[in-house]
């Protein structure tokens, strides 16, 4: 058992690319050549010495250390092969530097994430893993990983998650004539039917980047290709060279839909064969090498039992607390035990989508809600109406209405590409997202100073001035 497991759960919960970030987001500055006397006060007490600023905020060596020990043992877990010394601090550094900026902005604007919703979430992984807390606790610690630690970094993965929700994710809509135009296109493509698992390497290219700038990264990426047709292996080169999230997990994106393959290199992936490598694609991101790994069938005949099920949701967020939150679901139950409708009561308080509805959900199969919702859907009789049910989103009232066996290949179809549109679009956003802030921050390494404008969105501070 290790920690990867415990992400993937976590994962379950955030989304994939705020699960990477937090176990990535690591660095180290190049070590010196003999060991340096630490810095001290007058009083004797070393002081740590501060490798980047990032806007206001210092970066400390120590930090860098602790960060690479942690990501250097989850690669020799993984058995991935870490890249030169060098080439690994620049790029955990650099990914550090980029959470860092990313956290900073959920702070200034207002996402704030309680112990109490840290608390639940570390219960879930637990009880995901067939672990009671303690357990966890144990199982973190016995990987090197101090237990604060973690627990922090699943703070900012639910922080990312929910950054991730405001900034992007609530912004993406997919129409049904763009479902429509999916599925005419995967029926008349060779292959429509086929999922990929594919690895990629990416090479960002900054934004406003000048001419040698891109030549440099342009000629990195060759580097990297080079490297691959000589036969190096797909994780090792990932590693030592892609600037993306997934790097130190050997640039695995998993298995991918048509639908849900980067634009990019949507129409390559399907000319390759299992083991076969791209050459270098151009974007506006920078470049990238992408592997298909393997590939396998979904088209098959999808049998399900399905529940007609309506649900009232009070949210967990900034503005709402989860003592409030619980509060306010528990009144909502008492005034339906006492008479009122649970459709009026939805319409009234809930915010989900669904509320205008009546809360009504329609038909859910399985898997189509988070695990919690349906496990608690599942005991449910027809017409009862459930205790207040903690998920990822807050909490719930769930009331089922009818149940059905029903092919739903057809309509299975249809909310799968919807789906995987709605998932590659947001991922090329967020990707895009993260690149604009970290561009936007003001950033000094060492004798390295980059400045740019801080965005106008970003709040000043009182008593700093940022360059």
């Amino acid at each position: 058992m290790n920690c990867s497991l415990f992400r993937r759960a976590a994962a379950a919960i955030a989304a994939a690319l705020i699960a990477a970030l937090a176990l990535d987001a690591a660095a180290q500055a190049p070590a010196p050549a003999a060991p340096a006397r630490p810095a001290s006060t007058e009083l004797g007490v070393p002081l740590e010495r501060v490798v980047a600023i990032i806007n206001d905020e210092a970066l400390t060596q120590h930090e860098l250390a602790e960060q690479k020990r942690i990501v250097l043992q989850q690669m020799k877990a993984q058995n991935i092969t870490p890249p030169a010394p060098d080439v690994l601090d620049k790029q955990l550094l650099d990914r550090l530097i980029t959470e860092r900026a990313l956290m900073q902005y959920a702070k200034e604007t207002g996402i704030r994430v309680d112990d109490v919703q840290v608390e639940r979430t570390l219960a879930r992984i637990a009880q995901d893993n067939k672990l009671t807390i303690d357990g966890l606790r144990q199982a973190i610690e016995k990987e090197g990983v101090p237990y604060t630690r973690y627990r922090e970094d699943m703070r900012n993965e639910i922080t990312m998650q929910r950054l991730r929700e405001r900034e992007v994710d609530n912004r993406i809509s997919v129409s049904d004539a763009e479902v429509d135009n999916f599925l005419a296109t995967v029926n008349a493509q060779t292959g429509g039917d086929t999922e990929y698992r594919i690895a990629h390497v990416l090479v960002l290219v900054p934004e406003q980047a000048s001419a040698d700038q891109i030549e440099a990264k342009r000629k990195r990426a060759e580097e990297a290709l080079r490297q691959l047709k000589q036969g190096a292996d797909f994780k090792q080169v990932a590693a030592g060279f892609s600037d993306a999230p997934d790097a130190l997990q050997g640039g695995s994106l998993g298995w991918r839909a048509p639908a849900r393959l980067p634009t990019v290199f949507a129409d390559q992936v399907r000319t390759l064969k299992p083991g076969e490598v791209s050459d270098i694609l151009r974007s506006a991101a920078g470049f990238h090498i992408v592997k298909v790994e393997e590939t396998r069938s979904r088209n098959a005949p999808t049998v399900v039992d399905q529940t007609h099920v309506r649900h009232i949701l009070v949210k967990v967020n900034e503005v709402t607390s989860e003592s409030d939150a619980k509060a306010k679901i528990d009144r909502i139950r008492e005034r339906i035990e006492t008479g009122a409708k649970f459709e009026d009561q939805a319409k009234l308080n809930s915010e989900d989508s669904s509320a205008p509805k009546g809360g009504d959900l329609g038909w859910i199969s399985p898997g189509d809600t988070v695990p919690d919702f349906e496990q608690a859907m599942a005991k449910l009789k027809i017409g009862e109406m459930s205790q207040p049910v903690r998920s990822p989103f807050g909490w719930h009232l769930i009331q089922v209405s009818e149940r059905r066996t029903q092919d739903v290949t057809a309509e299975r179809a249809r909310e799968q590409a919807r789906q995987a549109l709605r998932q590659r679009k947001s991922d090329e956003a967020f990707q895009d997202w993260i690149r604009q802030t970290r561009d936007r921050a003001y950033v000094e390494i060492k004798n390295q100073i980059r400045r740019s404008r801080i965005a106008a969105c970003r709040p000043a501070q009182t008593g700093t001035q940022r360059r």
